[in-house]
């Protein structure tokens, strides 16, 4: 049950069909597009996978197995925060980064599972699809990434009327065995390294909508499904020097294309259902769920952010300037208000069905504030650096030289660490904040939670406004219009 980080490479050799600059490749673990981040994501195995981590990645099934912490379905407050650390502790190894890391989809099944209740009211057969889905994928500890967004095209309409009927992924066919489906879906994102897909949709449907109103879960080498990949920045960082995090994270994005896929029934949880659609997300513990564990690793991306800024101030000397320690305290302000929302989310949880479910409307209000967040924090790590995460040598071959390292050493100086020391920690800053690979992690953090609408939407959804409402009502029935006019006849 406990998977190393060898078998998982071994798992991506399967021949599945991934397209990138114009070809079509089979194997992601020796591609230069895919082969550092592979190699990254079997490193996580591997923590796992490590005797010394048992407590900390792992917990006892009901079989008397041990599963890894991601499948973990608490029943208390403190199943909830011993699978918090062990999350916090996975998503130290990439910094936060891998967005879509093993961790997230199995948040996003194991809450479906909890609610169980719900596919169960919505119909039998497809509630045992999905209760059988969760223990295969939690004994042989799956890497799942999902498809939940239809391809922008014209947003004015509906899936259904759209130029191309099958520009979304929808249902051609069924038949006893399965049903066929036919369209493309995005984003999936650690698709390349993944071992399956749940494929289904979170936006809201119309009317006529039905043939796409799915929800299923498929190997990513089924047949006739491609994966088309956009730019790798992996393959455009050869060196980890130049770009550490680019060259080792790029967990990479790609549409999805079902050319008349099969699927069969019992990997299929909703059929042709625009309510249960919306229900398995917001009627069972799987929204608040899975981004109770984008947000844990959030806090842990931030923490790595904080660290990145205090050793700018170090390494360019002003560390003790009173403006510079202004910006540092406020930066430490906004990464503990995220650190304690998550917390919040534990203290103030509730039990659902006999397990324990992190507090809705505090995660919604996290994503609201951390979206608008991210955005701020990288400017001000740019404020902070200036010019110094722009002026390094051109690569790691300069050193090579020793003409031009002697330049280097000369003129990378820093009060707190050598040139090569120097160079070495702003290269790894700009990949944080300015790269391509940072650029696009900007606009994945201000977006994976949904549009700003979406997420302030959630929050309006889930506040207690009673409670507010009732403070003000309080407060008016404590005076009245005649009594204060009564004063003022008797005064005269």
């Amino acid at each position: 049950m406990i998977k190393t980080g060898e078998q998982h490479v071994a798992s991506l050799r399967d021949k599945r069909a991934i397209v990138i600059d114009g070809c079509r490749i089979e194997d992601p673990t020796s591609h230069p597009a895919f082969e550092r981040l592979v190699h990254s994501v079997g490193s996580l195995y591997d923590f796992v996978a490590d005797p010394g981590n048992r407590e900390l990645m792992t917990y006892p099934t009901k079989s008397g197995d041990r599963a890894n912490r991601i499948w973990q379905l608490p029943h208390t407050a403190g199943d909830l925060v011993e699978r918090r650390r062990g999350l916090e502790a996975w998503g130290a190894l990439h910094g936060g980064f891998l967005g879509r890391a093993p961790d997230h989809v199995a948040s996003c099944i194991a809450g479906m599972y909890m609610g169980l209740d719900v596919f169960q009211a919505y119909d039998p057969a497809r509630a045992g699809a999905l209760a059988d889905y969760y223990t295969f994928a939690r004994d042989r500890d799956l890497y799942l990434t999902y498809v939940i967004i239809n391809p922008q095209a014209d947003r004015s309409k509906p899936a259904a009327q759209q130029k191309d009927a099958f520009l979304t992924a929808g249902v051609v066919d069924q038949d006893a065995s399965g049903i066929t489906v036919r369209g493309a879906k995005m984003l999936a994102t650690g698709g390349v390294v993944a071992n399956e897909v749940f494929v289904t949709c979170i936006q809201p449907l119309q009317p006529g909508d039905e043939p796409y109103a799915l929800s299923f879960a498929i190997p990513m080498n089924t047949r006739g499904l491609t994966l088309l990949s956009r730019k790798s920045y992996e393959a455009a960082s050869p060196s980890v020097f130049d770009n550490p995090l680019g060259s080792r994270f790029d967990e990479n994005d790609a549409v999805l294309y079902f050319d008349d896929v099969k699927v069969p029934w019992d990997r299929i949880f909703v059929f042709k259902n625009l309510e249960m659609c919306q229900k398995q997300f917001h009627a069972t513990p799987a929204h608040v769920y899975q981004n109770y564990q984008a947000m844990i690793r959030l806090s842990v991306k931030v923490r790595f952010l904080l660290g990145i800024a205090k050793r700018i101030a170090e390494v360019n000397g002003v560390i003790g300037f009173p403006q510079v320690r202004e910006t540092l305290g406020q930066l430490a302000a906004e990464g503990g208000m995220i650190d304690a929302m998550v917390a919040a989310m534990e203290a103030k949880g509730t039990l659902y069905n006999g397990y324990f479910i992190p507090d809705r409307h505090t995660l919604y209000a996290a994503q609201a504030l951390t979206q608008q967040l991210y955005p701020k924090i990288i400017n001000t790590l740019r404020d902070l650096a200036g010019g110094g995460l722009i002026m390094l040598p051109s690569s790691v071959k300069d050193f090579a030289n020793p003409e031009i390292a002697e330049l280097i050493e000369r003129t990378q100086q820093s009060p707190a660490a050598s040139a090569t020391e120097r160079v070495k920690f702003f290269k790894l800053a700009w990949d944080a904040v300015g790269s391509e690979f940072a650029s696009r992690h900007l606009q994945y953090e201000m977006f994976y939670a949904g549009a700003t609408f979406v997420t302030k939407g959630h929050s309006f959804r889930t506040y207690d406004w009673s409670a507010a409402s009732a403070l003000v009502d309080g407060i008016l029935g404590g005076y009245a219009l005649a009594d204060e006019v009564g004063k003022q006849q008797a005064a005269a």
